[in-house]
């Protein structure tokens, strides 16, 4: 398995773990329909989240975060009404980014964006 692959399995790991730390209930993961794939869907009081986790070891290319770009928002938006399709009880929703920095020696960086849109 490449290094990046390593990398983002560890990122969903680390990932699932704050957001049960953070109350919410991981629904899902790696949901995939198609050629969607959602990395978390977990909710929180009555919200269903969508949450995209971007993990890097380092920032010589920039931050997680910043690789998220509209074409990953579109994809995401087009497995929330998929997944919403199959599961339409739910009447509130929210698209979120986790972002996780794993520099060497270090501990994990989390920076959680809410509510994100195009």
């Amino acid at each position: 398995m490449a290094k990046h692959n390593h990398t983002g399995l560890a990122g969903e790991t680390l990932g699932a773990a704050y957001l049960q730390n953070a109350g919410y209930l991981v629904l899902e993961k790696n949901w995939r329909h198609s050629h969607w794939e959602v990395d978390i869907i977990a909710s929180k009081t009555d919200t269903l989240h969508f949450i995209e986790i971007k993990t890097r070891r380092t920032k010589k290319f920039g931050l997680p975060e910043e690789k998220v770009g509209r074409k990953k928002i579109e994809n995401l938006i087009n497995a929330a009404e998929q997944y919403l399709y199959l599961q339409p009880q739910w009447k509130r929703i929210q698209f979120d980014i986790l972002s996780i920095l794993i520099l060497n020696n270090e501990p994990a960086e989390y920076f959680f964006i809410e509510d994100v849109y195009l």
